[in-house]
C-alpha cells in the first residue's frame, strides 16, 4: 500500500489486479493499522518510568533553597556535603537539666507508723553513707528494710540521674500509714471480743547533693574554734563567754 501511494504522489499510475476477497483485505488492513497504531501501546509509551537525566544544575539550585528531598540530603550527608538550612527551620536545642533530688520509699510492710517514724528520725539529714551505717548497727527489726532501700536509692541516683554519690544526703525522711489495715477479732471475757488492728506503714526518703561528712566535721571544728576566747594576754573585741564574779572570797 506503501508503494502504491508512494507512484501515486510522483504521478505514475500502476495497474493491479485485486485478487482477494473483501474479508480478506478487510483483515490486512486491521492487522496493518494496528501494527501502525495502537492506542494501548501509545498509553504504555507516555506513561511509562524512564531514567531520569541527572542534571547537576538543578541539584545545586534545589540544594541553595533548601528544596532538597529526604533521599538527597542523606546521600549529600554521606559525601560530607552538609545540606544548607534557614535559621526559620533549624530545630531548637533542648538543654537537659541536672536532676537536683530523687525519691524513693519502701513497700507496705507491717510495723507501727509510730515506731517506723522513730527510725525515720534517725537518718533524716545525715548524709548517706552515715545513715546506712546507723541502720547496720541498729537492733531495731525494721532497720535492715530501710537499710536495703537507702542503698537502693543511692544507686538509682547515680545510675539514673547523675547525681555525685559522695554528695548525697538523705534530705527529707517521712513516714506514711498503709492503705489498708488488717482487723481482726479479739476474743475477751464474758463472752466479749474486741477489734485488733494489725499496722503496716511505709517510709519515704528525699536525696539531694548536699555537703558530706568531712565538710561537715570541718564546719563543725571551725565553729567550736570561734567560741573559744584568749586569756586576755591580747586585746579581742570580744565578750567573755565566762566572766568571773568581780569579788572572789
Amino acid at each position: 500500500m506503501q508503494s502504491v501511494a508512494r507512484q501515486v504522489r510522483c504521478g505514475t499510475l500502476v495497474q493491479f489486479r485485486i485478487t482477494a476477497t473483501p474479508s480478506h483485505i478487510q483483515w490486512q488492513c486491521q492487522r496493518r493499522a494496528s501494527s501502525y497504531y495502537n492506542p494501548l501501546q501509545w498509553i504504555q509509551e507516555k506513561f511509562a518510568p524512564r531514567a531520569r537525566n541527572a542534571d547537576p544544575m538543578e541539584g545545586k539550585k534545589r540544594d541553595e533553597h533548601g528544596q532538597q528531598s529526604v533521599f538527597e540530603a542523606a546521600v549529600s550527608q554521606e559525601k560530607g556535603v552538609r545540606p544548607k538550612t534557614t535559621s526559620v527551620e533549624s530545630a531548637p536545642t533542648v538543654i537537659k537539666k541536672k536532676a537536683t533530688e530523687h525519691k524513693y520509699s519502701t513497700a507496705n510492710f507491717k510495723i507501727s507508723h509510730r515506731k517506723l517514724n522513730m527510725i525515720g528520725r534517725q537518718i533524716s539529714g545525715k548524709p548517706i553513707d552515715h545513715a546506712i551505717v546507723q541502720m547496720q548497727f541498729s537492733e531495731k527489726r525494721a532497720t535492715s528494710r530501710i537499710k536495703s532501700m537507702l542503698a537502693t536509692a543511692k544507686l538509682h541516683a547515680t545510675a539514673y540521674k547523675n547525681m555525685d554519690a559522695s554528695k548525697l544526703v538523705v534530705a527529707e525522711a517521712w513516714v506514711t500509714k498503709g492503705p489498708k489495715q488488717l482487723k481482726r477479732l479479739e476474743p475477751r471475757g464474758r463472752g466479749k471480743f474486741g477489734i485488733r488492728v494489725h499496722p503496716d506503714s511505709r517510709m519515704h526518703v528525699i536525696l539531694r547533693e548536699g555537703k558530706t561528712f568531712e565538710q561537715l566535721k570541718k564546719e563543725q571544728r571551725e565553729r567550736r574554734l570561734r567560741r573559744i576566747v584568749s586569756a586576755g594576754l591580747v586585746r579581742e573585741d570580744v565578750p567573755l563567754r565566762n566572766p568571773a564574779r568581780t569579788w572572789q572570797w
